[in-house]
């Protein structure tokens, strides 16, 4: 075990399932970061037929050489929350998001801002954190938003819906500060909500078109 405490910092599913065996957390923000939905899942959120998409954490900088299709170009904030870990449990929690985040991530290690009465400053230094850089065989890269939300709403892998995923991580983000916005991770909840909408629509118009059973 290291000396330092073992902070690893969740901008996806960890936020809304924690890795076990925390300490304490603390929400906070990093910058020159994007989190986009550009990493295939072939183990969790899709197949390998049919793989779905999950977000990864990118470089600014990396990833404005793959945005053609990124509506919110400018944005380089992530908001995520910072998990202490026991020590006694840091290897086998260690070992726990090792295989987790097998599909393409890479761990690197990422200072925690925090706002305090306006003043950005950081929270923790060097907190680990899994990034699916844009050489990994997962990248997938920028996707028009309107495909991107498609693809989500129809995938489904071992740990359930792709959509449902997806609408775990904006409510779990709205809920950080009132700052934490996501404007990429939104406007896909709002396009998969239309489509959920227009399901129930056709669903209805078909219930209402059988009419009823005439003897």
């Amino acid at each position: 075990m290291s000396s330092s405490p073992f902070v690893v910092f969740g901008y996806g599913s960890l936020i809304f399932k924690p890795p076990p065996h925390v300490h304490s957390q603390v929400s906070g923000f990093l910058k020159g970061y994007v989190r986009r939905f550009a990493q295939k899942s072939h183990d969790h959120r899709g197949t390998p037929e049919n793989p779905g998409r999950v977000v990864t954490l990118i470089h600014k900088e990396d990833w404005d050489r793959f945005s053609g299709s990124d509506a919110f170009p400018d944005e380089d904030i992530v908001w995520g929350i910072a998990y202490t870990i026991d020590p006694v449990y840091e290897v086998e929690v260690r070992d726990y998001l090792d295989y987790r985040e097998k599909d393409g991530y890479t761990m690197e290690t990422l200072d925690i801002y925090t706002t305090e009465n306006g003043v950005e400053k950081v929270v923790i230094h060097d907190a680990y954190c899994y990034v699916g850089r844009p050489d990994n065989p997962s990248f997938i890269g920028s996707e028009p938003l309107d495909a991107l939300a498609d693809r989500i709403w129809h995938s489904v892998g071992p740990s359930g819906r792709n959509k449902d995923y997806l609408y775990h991580l904006a409510d779990s983000v709205r809920k950080l500060a009132p700052a934490s916005h996501d404007s990429h991770l939104f406007a896909l909840e709002t396009r998969l909500r239309k489509l959920d909408r227009e399901e129930r629509d056709n669903s209805a118009r078909g219930r209402e078109g059988q009419g009823p059973n005439v003897l």
